[in-house]
């Protein structure tokens, strides 16, 4: 006797959403078999945990596998699997409806959204499993039959309104899930989902590491032009970040960072992580050996991919690694969030948050030990990925003092070596509370710098900071360990001359000041459209001048680093210093206290305010005259 068949409506909102899944939300249809084969592997596990611990104690367990059939001449593809199955009862409550509650709140959602990016996150809140099959497929039809009973069930649909159930029998523990698939539509996305080649794509990309074998039967033609046809393996199942480091080898490690990287060195550091608890993941990092060509342009994207229970998600995850971060690969394995999640939610998740936070540590934590451990090693990877760990300081506040601690930076006490802002404060002088640095676009610039002359004299150590985003950095970190960074091209420099040997009282600076009260108005007036203020110095010891600017000023590189991206930029007036005891500076005093009015005099302030803009790799404001008033004053000389 045939079995009857009941022919049962999908809910009403049901099928509302189920028709939004099919025609208009998805536009990689290629997700629907990452769908059923993770649903497969759910089946699997579920039959070997309850082997071991429930009611089917003893159920045989050694081939658990999914298989891929496809039937070119019926157009369908089979997801088979001989997992836990389902019971009539289940296939209408785990099939028949897509949610059991909030479904009416989440159509709302949809009709109100605008845009298909929105409504696609929608969907990812909800979970479409299943019902992806429809996307690729006129018909679906399932067969299955729960362990430790003896009938089967058949469920088909066109996915329409409404769906058959009936009995049937002879079927072996497990579930199918045939495809009667849709022609190939390149327009419309729908590949050829019955290509050998498509399919071991796909399989490739989605669930290479699923623990158990995905198998596919493969036609081939031996070398007597005899066809045979052979049972292949389609996933590696070698997920790495699952095992026990102590069950993994370096080459294994290597061979994988070289498999998700494409890049033919060797890492630099591997970093292999588990977390339990409440929301428990497995993650795999690595921090490549050199940078890649594009770590530094607008298109460049993070390296951590992000699975869930060893089914891939997405590549390039934003919300697992901050930006400065980027150049690190590998994946990071959730147990814990739906296959469906989208980007924009991965944003706000509270847990994913907190495993952001834990994967940073880990990474900023493996540079510290790499630095403590293997300072040549560390140099190298500096070198590479320096500036875009600096971008951190600017990025966020969490980790700074631990960006701080891996900042490597040249400095005048060894030309040949860099050297950490730890190091240098070990090396301070007795009494010195502040860092000090100077910016400049090469080594020699800034080591050349009228700045550095009085620091040189008297032994003080100067970080040289040659990265454009030096600029940058050292405005927005006030201190380091509890000492003041200061550049010495800003402010105000007191260096303690008397502590040093030297001989200079008060009395003889309050005599310097009272020499030079004439001349500095003068000069302020003279060069008001070029600076704002002229001062003596206590930084020069045989430079004439050097411009300097107040200590909250923006500096010259950065105010054309600014206007280069097309921001609007006021001119900042700086300081000139002058060096009070320099032949040129004694002279012009002289000749000023002689005659105020003399026209050579204001043609000598600018070449001194020239010569200064120079000496720091500045740009003058009229090269034509400034070189014409330096070969009149030359000629006279003659």
């Amino acid at each position: 006797m045939p079995s009857s068949v009941e022919t049962l409506e999908f809910q009403a909102e049901t099928r509302q959403l189920l028709r939004l899944v099919i025609h208009s939300i998805y536009s990689n249809k290629d997700i629907f078999l990452r769908e059923l084969i993770s649903n497969a592997s759910d089946a699997l596990d579920k039959l070997r945990l309850e082997s071991l611990t429930g009611s089917l104690a003893g159920v045989d367990i050694s081939d658990l596998h999914i298989s891929l059939e496809v039937d070119s001449d019926a157009r369908t593809l089979t997801v088979r699997d001989n997992g836990i199955g389902m019971t009539r009862d289940d296939l209408v409550e785990l099939i028949g409806t897509i949610a059991k509650s909030g479904t009416a709140g989440l159509l709302e959602k949809i009709k109100e959204s605008k845009d298909a990016a929105t409504t696609e996150s929608l969907i990812g809140q909800f979970g479409v499993g299943f019902y992806s099959a429809f996307m690729v497929a006129d018909k679906v039809t399932v067969h299955t039959r729960r362990a430790g009973t003896d009938s089967g069930t058949q469920w088909e649909s066109d996915g329409e309104g409404s769906y058959t159930i009936r009995a049937a029998d002879d079927l072996p523990v497990g579930t199918s899930v045939t495809l009667h698939l849709k022609p190939a539509d390149s327009e419309d996305g729908l590949a050829d989902y019955l290509s050998e080649s498509k399919i071991r794509q796909i399989v490739k990309r989605y669930s290479d590491f699923i623990r158990w074998p995905i198998r596919m039967a493969t036609d081939r033609t031996d070398a007597d032009d005899k066809a045979t046809s052979d049972l292949d393996t389609l996933n590696s199942m070698k997920a790495l970040w699952a095992r026990p480091r102590s069950e993994v080898t370096e080459h294994e490690y290597n061979e994988f960072y070289q498999q998700i990287s494409h890049d033919w060195l060797p890492p630099a550091e591997t970093i292999h992580m588990r977390a339990e608890g409440t929301f428990e993941y497995e993650a795999l990092l690595f921090i490549p050996s050199q940078a890649p060509f594009d770590l530094y342009s607008r298109e460049s994207k993070s390296g951590v991919q992000l699975y869930v229970k060893r089914v891939f998600i997405m590549d390039d995850c934003e919300a697992l690694m901050p930006n400065y971060l980027r150049f690190v690969k590998g994946v990071v394995d959730a147990h814990d969030l739906s296959l469906n999640v989208s980007r924009e939610l991965l944003q706000h998740d509270r847990q994913i948050q907190g495993v952001r936070r834990r994967l940073v540590k880990k990474v900023l934590g493996a540079l510290k030990d790499m630095q403590a451990k293997d300072a040549e090693r560390y140099t190298k990877v500096w070198d590479q990925f320096g500036r875009a760990l600096k971008e951190g300081l600017l990025e966020e506040t969490d980790n700074t003092e631990a960006l701080l601690e891996l900042v490597s930076a040249a400095s005048t006490h060894d030309p040949a070596k860099t050297t950490t802002l730890r190091e240098y404060v070990e090396r301070m002088k007795d009494g010195q509370d502040t860092i000090y640095y100077l910016t400049g676009e090469t080594r020699a610039m800034v080591e050349n710098s009228p700045h550095m002359e009085a620091f040189a004299a008297k032994g003080y150590e100067v970080l040289i900071l040659t990265d454009p985003i030096d600029e940058v950095w050292v405005d927005q970190v006030p201190a380091f360990d509890g000492h003041r960074l200061q550049s010495i091209a800003k402010g105000q420099v007191d260096l303690d001359d008397t502590a040093d040997g030297g001989t200079e009282t008060e009395a003889d600076k309050a005599q310097r000041e009272q020499d030079f009260a004439a001349l500095l108005p003068w000069l302020t007036t003279t060069l008001s459209h070029h600076v704002k203020q002229v001062r003596l110095s206590s930084r020069l010891t045989t430079s004439a001048a050097c411009i300097v600017g107040d200590a909250h000023d923006v500096t010259p590189t950065l105010e054309k680093m600014y206007r280069a991206m097309g921001q609007q930029m006021p001119t900042v007036k700086r300081i000139l210093e002058l060096n009070p005891t320099h032949p040129l500076i004694t002279a012009l005093r002289t000749a000023h206290h002689a005659d105020a009015e003399a026209p050579a005099l204001k043609e000598i302030a600018e070449l001194i305010y020239g010569s200064a803009l120079l000496a720091e790799g500045g740009d003058l404001p009229d090269p034509a005259r400034f070189t014409r008033l330096l070969t009149d004053h030359l000629t006279r000389t003659l």
